[in-house]
Formats: structure tokens, sequence, C-alpha cells
């Protein structure tokens, strides 16, 4: 038998994200599972190439991009979707795989849903795809969701 009790959606608000958003709705609504939501911020001042570039960011940058993740997340699931659920909703600060994997570990995640294809194709060969480095780390069962095809949920499933 299948028991989920903590179902984590970890989010970059992207399109992509959206349909995973659906199947970790839908996937609590059948488990009476609680939805964690999480993004993770990742310090833009450790993917320049030149470290004087980060000499022109604000210097409150990441505190207010802090506060604007934290927003959008309290935005994130409409009420219907939240109805009954029990949520959580975390930001973290580094890389997101490695925070990702950590935040599963750490409140024993049973199932982690994530979108693919939320960053662009250069930036995807260049570090390589969060949702593939999940698949590979995590400390639970995974379902990467596309965007696009083949689905198994109806948009009347998910409340």
């Amino acid at each position: 038998m299948i028991r989920l009790k903590r179902i984590l959606f970890p989010t970059d608000f992207s399109q992509c994200s959206k349909r995973a958003e659906e199947y970790a709705c839908a996937l609590a609504d059948q488990f009476q599972a609680e939805i964690h939501l999480l993004h993770v911020l990742q310090d833009m001042m450790l993917l320049m190439p030149d470290p004087a570039a980060g000499l022109s960011l604000p210097p409150n940058y990441l505190i207010e991009q802090k506060q604007l993740a934290e927003k959008a997340l309290n935005g994130l699931l409409s009420a219907e979707s939240a109805r009954g659920k029990k949520i959580i909703r975390a930001t973290r600060m580094g890389t997101p795989f490695v925070e990702i994997t950590a935040y599963a570990q750490e409140h024993e995640i049973d199932l982690i849903v994530i979108g693919t294809h939320g960053r662009s194709a250069i930036t995807h060969v260049l570090l390589g795809s969060v949702a593939e480095k999940v698949v590979r780390k995590a400390p639970c069962p995974v379902l990467s969701v596309h965007p696009t095809g083949h689905q198994f949920i109806e948009p009347s499933d998910v409340r």
C-alpha cells in the first residue's frame, strides 16, 4: 500500500512548475498529505564569471529576493487548491538541488513533485537540470512532470 504523508513541491515559479503544482495538489488530495512548498534562492554572485560584476547588484538584493519569493509562495495555491490541506511554505538559499534534497531528508518527505524544463536550454547545458539532479540525489521517490505531452490528471482532479 502506498502512503504519502508529506509531499514536497519545489518551485521556481515558472510555467513548467505550474503543471507540477497541479500534480502535487492532486496527490495531496488523494492521500490527505501535507504539502510543502519550497523555493530556493540562488546567490547570483556565485554564477557570475566576473567577480566585479556583483558590485552592480543592490546591497540588499538577497533580502529583497527572499521577500519576493515568500510573497510568491503565499500566493501560489488557489483558495480551492489549498482547502483542507496542511501547507508548509519555505525558502532557502543555496544550490537548488542540494537544498531540495536536504529539505526532503530533514522533513521526512515521502514524494517530491518537480517540474522539468524550468531553465533555458543554455542554462541547462551550463548548469544541468535541477530536476535531473534531484532525481539522482533525493532520499525519496521523485515525480518529474513535463509541462506537455501525456498527463494522467484531469483538470477536474485539481481542486
